[in-house]
């Protein structure tokens, strides 16, 4: 079932009020929540004041791992943001060799940074098969650095669309971010919107343009996971 806004829809159950108060928080932070409000139980113990900076660093918790509902834009030949955060830059770089593409001329790359105190849960920027994936340990600098995409561990994705373009993207840890989460497989079919993984505190995702595609966002740039527009098909 699809809710439709000004000819968007959110794929998957329909958004209720309470959706807009009450915001699921994704599985990789159930046992966070839990450690750190077991630790606060303990402080309290120990301390009044300390248990209150527990509680406090329990809803921070919470508040990081959110999950919301999205409203994913339907319309054809688009590519969204793949994650919440701030574009910090946008220019050509050689996609992934790992992925595949070899010797390949330079594409057009979009790069997101995440702060910890955005949403973290990642989204596919377009309905299709999954091509291929790759794992890259690496180091752990700040992800806002150009360097990050090379040198910071990172999860690699190409996608074929379901419109016969090619696009990678990558999830990239930061200074802060110690797991990568990617819950995609080879010959995966994902939707437009799809959430696919999350990187653990503080991060960046890339976007790999296929040359069909214009950019339509500039650095500086807040976005929106799985629903700002990055780029339409030329034409």
């Amino acid at each position: 079932m699809c809710r439709c806004v000004n000819d968007r829809k959110v794929p998957g159950k329909s958004m209720k009020a309470s959706d807009t108060v009450i915001t699921p928080i994704h599985r990789e932070g159930h046992f966070f929540v839990a450690l750190f409000f077991a630790l606060s139980l303990i402080l309290f113990w120990l301390w009044a004041p300390l248990g209150w900076v527990g509680l406090v660093a329990t809803a921070w918790c919470l508040y990081f791992f959110r999950d919301p509902e999205r409203v994913v834009p339907q319309r054809g030949g688009i590519l969204v943001s793949p994650g919440d955060g701030v574009v910090s830059s946008i220019g050509p770089a050689r996609p992934p060799a790992e992925l595949g593409y070899g010797d390949d001329e330079e594409r057009q790359r979009i790069s997101v940074f995440l702060n910890v105190f955005n949403v973290h849960v990642n989204r596919s920027p377009e309905a299709g098969t999954v091509a291929a994936m790759v794992y890259v340990p690496g180091r752990f600098v700040n992800a806002a650095a150009d360097t990050a995409s090379d040198r910071n561990e990172r999860q690699l994705v190409r996608l074929t669309t379901d419109d016969g373009h090619d696009i990678a993207f990558a999830q990239v840890a930061g200074l802060v971010a110690r797991r990568i989460l990617c819950d995609l497989s080879p010959g995966q079919k994902v939707a437009r919107g799809e959430r696919f993984g999350i990187i653990r505190f503080g991060s960046r995702v890339d976007i790999y343009l296929d040359p069909a595609y214009d950019i339509l966002v500039a650095p500086g740039q807040t976005m929106i996971g799985g629903e700002t527009v990055l780029a339409a098909v030329k034409g």
